[in-house]
């Protein structure tokens, strides 16, 4: 078997049961920040070392400039596979796979979730390693978690006789169980499915070719006809929109017969709702975990993070609770797993918190709305060194920019200047204009927008360095 392994990293979704510091627009992988790393930051550093190689991260084209600057703060280089919508895990880590394969189909890949934690990344890599064995008879190693109680939220993967390699087969794998059956599962050796496996790119084209023929021709089309830039794959959309939309375990790992499993004790969660945050996050004396500017006082078993107002909880137990600028969420630590229905109402009365932050990520940085009115609205916005706004218009709106920090470039109509802080420039409505960092250091201005309609959508695009047009 070659080696290094390429980690393939699942990084397309977005995590509702963690809302509101979760959201569509900047989900749990990059927002969840731990030890001063995001979680998607951790996933990347746990598979960096001589034993593997460049990293390909499987995601969207809103989520790819997110991740590209995220893996800039740990000096990380990755190529990206970008999918043009969302088919559940299956498609996406196929196509990945065949574009990794393509100069060596014996490769093993080590596909990874982005938002996963894992305290032991020691014993997180001991494992890999000793899967690797198992790949070079085109099995597929999956790593099973031993279990720290019966957890329903969970599925489990029942072990079966152990293999020369020292994994052992897969008897079969289970959905998540009601409390007495998880009991019992525990009783009887069975694992957590972490979701997480190993394979070579040959045996994984195959067993999806093998149980999904039909869906595999349309990855393999999608595959081939990518548009391909420097270290990007983009997807042909309409094959791609051919396959089912399938997760890799319903598509595969559930069906082969070729499935193995290596225990794996590591600290391991899939921080899928608050309580499992709070479950595995550091907490004082009272079983408290709190973030950002929080007062506790007679306060037991709770999980409270702020960023923004001081916010104090007194004398209650088991609550979850979260503020942001824009939301705030308040439940009871043992019903989280229920936000979801929260973040579903939201959409449906149009309430446009359900997935997006007062805070917006773009390609060139990020701006965050700080007032608003009928008709007039105030940003705050950030420009990367480098970063370039694209050259457009509004047909509603005109704007007046007045920067605040570092030196801005501004565009408008056929004028070019250079704007340092305290210094301002009108935008007339329909105005061809741009925006843009020259330098190293982040440029800050303060956007006043006034007009009959202020929408995100009322931009015309003429020219972008981030394909946008």
């Amino acid at each position: 078997m070659s080696c290094p392994i390429r980690p393939l990293i699942m990084c397309g979704g977005a995590g509702t049961r963690l809302w509101p510091m979760s959201r569509e627009s900047f989900p749990k992988q990059f927002a969840l920040r731990v030890g001063g790393y995001s979680i998607f930051q951790q996933t990347v550093l746990r598979v960096t070392g001589p034993e593997f190689g460049r990293p390909v991260i499987i995601t969207n084209q809103t989520y790819r400039f997110i991740a590209e600057q995220q893996l800039a703060e740990i000096d990380v280089l990755a190529d990206f596979v970008l999918e043009p919508a969302r088919r559940d895990t299956a498609p996406a880590i196929i196509a990945a796979a065949t574009l990794a394969g393509q100069s060596d189909p014996d490769v093993p890949l080590l596909i990874l979730a982005s938002d996963h934690q894992v305290r032991d990344g020691e014993a997180f890599r001991t494992a890999v390693l000793a899967g690797l064995p198992a790949l070079a008879g085109g099995w597929l190693v999956t790593f099973g978690i031993l279990p720290t109680d019966p957890a329903t939220g969970y599925g489990y993967i029942e072990p079966g006789e152990t293999l020369p390699s020292g994994a052992r087969t897969v008897r079969r794998f289970i959905e998540k169980p009601d409390a007495e059956r998880a009991r019992s599962y525990v009783l009887d050796g069975m694992l957590w499915n972490s979701g997480n496996f190993m394979a070579s790119a040959r045996t994984l084209i195959e067993e999806y070719a093998l149980h999904q023929p039909a869906s595999a021709a349309a990855v393999a089309r999608a595959a081939e006809q990518a548009t391909v830039s420097p270290g990007v794959f983009a997807l042909e959309a309409k094959s791609y929109g051919e396959a089912e939309q399938l997760s890799i375990d319903y598509a595969v790992m559930e069906r082969t017969a070729r499935a193995v499993v290596v225990p794996l004790a590591c600290g391991w969660s899939d921080v899928g709702n608050w309580d499992l945050l709070w479950a595995v996050s550091d907490q004082d004396g009272a079983g408290n975990v709190s973030r950002g500017e929080v007062v506790l006082s007679d306060a037991h078993g709770c999980y409270v993070s702020s960023d923004g107002p001081l916010t104090s909880v007194h004398g209650v137990e088991d609550l979850i609770v979260i503020v942001n600028k824009d939301a705030i969420l308040v439940t009871d630590r043992h019903r989280s797993g229920e936000v979801k229905q929260i973040v579903e109402g939201l959409r449906q009365t149009g309430r446009q918190e359900a997935d997006t932050h007062c805070k917006v990520y773009r390609p060139w940085g990020w701006y965050q709305v700080t007032d608003c009115g009928d008709d007039f609205q105030v940003k705050r916005i950030v420009v990367h060194p480098k970063g370039r706004l694209s050259l457009q218009r509004h047909g509603h709106r005109a704007e007046h920019w007045v920067v605040v920090r570092g030196t801005a470039q501004v565009t408008v109509g056929e004028e070019v200047r250079l704007l340092t802080p305290n210094q301002h420039a009108h935008i007339p409505l329909g105005a061809v204009h741009r925006l843009e960092n020259p330098g190293n250091t982040p440029v800050e201005l303060v956007e006043v927008q006034c007009g009959d309609y202020l929408g995100e959508d009322d931009i015309v695009r003429i020219e972008d360095i981030y394909q946008r047009v």
